[in-house]
């Protein structure tokens, strides 16, 4: 019966290094059959020392293709001197040569009755396909990776990092011994940033500095954390005899923003994690929105599912974080007595938590009797300024029914919030409404 290549069919004259390559298409694709001694038009020429060249191509296909692949092929001598290979679609894709990688230059699949190199998005979506929806889990497309600064981080806190332990912390998988993407995060050649940006202005439009962090996400962590520290500035206030130093924001504030934004962005996304400072607060920007399920009330609540479980394993082991779910409330805890607390902000793909400035918004400024200590702000007045945040404006009824007070308990309250400037009155008579103090 004559034979014709096909999507599924390929002759091959003799042994060469595409071989391997239409192995690895067939694997990647549906499987197919390989004939070797056959040529493009299907003139059967057979091979001379079939044995020796059968050797060959099975040393061959072991050798130079991962993962390992043999188990999907199966070799036959047929009588014509022609070695039929039959491969199987292969169910850990995608197969590549091992000299080029994770890679366009490394991967094929079939198309028609020819091959071609995987794009970059075609291997992604064949590792997800195999490796399932797990981010950090998945097969890194880079494999040449070193961790010089995540083994000075672990070498700090007298923990072992080794190969021996790479499997048990995520970094490597346990079918073909691959790095993962946890371990590309880990890693020196991490491609994701972050990135930190000074405005002179409230509406972050007036830049002043930038400042982009790369490298491994300890590097980034310890070099983040130190630039954004030096523009935490210190107020200093004079009581009687002695001087008052306050931070615009805890050292503690900085440091579980910051960590929450690295541990908890979804690293699928290929954008940086972004701060903004200006005079008023500090803007922590994650990609990836919440974990579904979850809204920005369960997070205040302490309720904590991470995105990426074995990043915050390891940063648990390292004692940078306690425990899930204690950062944002730790974070919260700060502004407990305060005018002004952080705010979650959430889309579909973004995180933000927007801390204010202590020293900025939070001190009495204009009013006769001020004395430069923190405001005492009741609930009430909390309640008004949450509501203004969202609302921008609120009147005299809509504060009456949202706090549930008489108009006289609320003439009150107000005339006490305009005096800790907090708010202030537009209007007058029926016409009248309160709005936030610019901070």
């Amino acid at each position: 019966m004559a034979l014709f290549e096909s999507e599924k069919v390929e002759f091959k004259l003799q042994v060469t290094d595409d071989l391997y390559k239409e192995v690895i298409a067939f694997a990647n694709t549906m499987g197919g059959t390989i004939y070797v001694g056959i040529d493009d038009n299907g003139n059967v020429v057979g091979v001379n020392n079939i044995d020796e060249t059968s050797n060959r191509i099975t040393n061959g296909i072991r050798d130079s293709i991962h993962p390992d692949i043999t188990m999907f092929v199966k070799y036959t001598l047929q009588e014509d001197s022609v070695i039929r290979i039959n491969v199987s679609e292969g169910t850990y894709k995608p197969y590549y040569l091992k000299s080029k990688g994770l890679k366009p230059t490394g991967v094929f699949i079939r198309q028609g009755t020819s091959i071609a190199p995987a794009s970059p998005e075609q291997i992604r979506q064949m590792i997800k396909n195999t490796d399932g929806d797990v981010f950090e889990e998945m097969r890194s497309i880079e494999q040449e990776l070193s961790f010089n600064d995540a083994k000075k981080d672990f070498a700090l806190r007298d923990i072992a990092f080794d190969e021996s332990k790479y499997v048990a912390l995520g970094l490597r998988n346990i079918y073909d011994n691959s790095y993962t993407n946890l371990a590309l995060i880990l890693s020196d050649q991490c491609p994701y940033t972050t990135k930190v940006a000074i405005f002179g202005d409230d509406d972050n439009t007036a830049l002043k500095i930038t400042k982009e962090f790369s490298g491994s996400i300890f590097k980034q962590l310890n070099e983040a954390y130190s630039f954004i520290s030096l523009a935490n500035n210190t107020r200093s206030d004079i009581q009687g005899l002695y001087r008052i130093d306050k931070k615009d924001y805890p050292d503690e504030v900085l440091r579980e923003a910051l960590l929450n934004s690295l541990i908890h962005r979804d690293y699928s996304f290929s954008g940086s994690v972004i701060i903004n400072i200006n005079d008023s607060n500090m803007e922590f920007i994650s990609l990836g929105g919440l974990v579904p399920g979850l809204s920005p009330e369960d997070i205040r609540a302490g309720i904590s599912q991470p995105r990426n479980k074995n990043l915050a394993a390891i940063f648990h082991r390292l004692k940078l974080i306690e425990s899930y779910g204690t950062g944002i409330r730790k974070i919260f805890k700060n502004y407990k007595d305060l005018a002004y607390e952080p705010r979650i902000l959430t889309t579909p793909n973004t995180f933000k938590l927007v801390v204010p400035n202590m020293n900025k918004t939070l001190r009495v400024s204009e009013s006769k009797d001020a004395t430069n200590v923190y405001l005492p702000v009741t609930p009430q007045m909390k309640a008004v300024l949450k509501y203004l945040e969202e609302h921008k404006e609120i009147r005299d009824d809509e504060l009456q029914k949202l706090l549930g007070i008489k108009k006289t308990r609320a003439y009150l309250l107000v005339k006490q919030m305009e005096k800790y400037n907090l708010i202030s009155t537009i209007g007058r008579g029926a016409h009248k409404y309160y709005v936030m103090k610019d901070k």
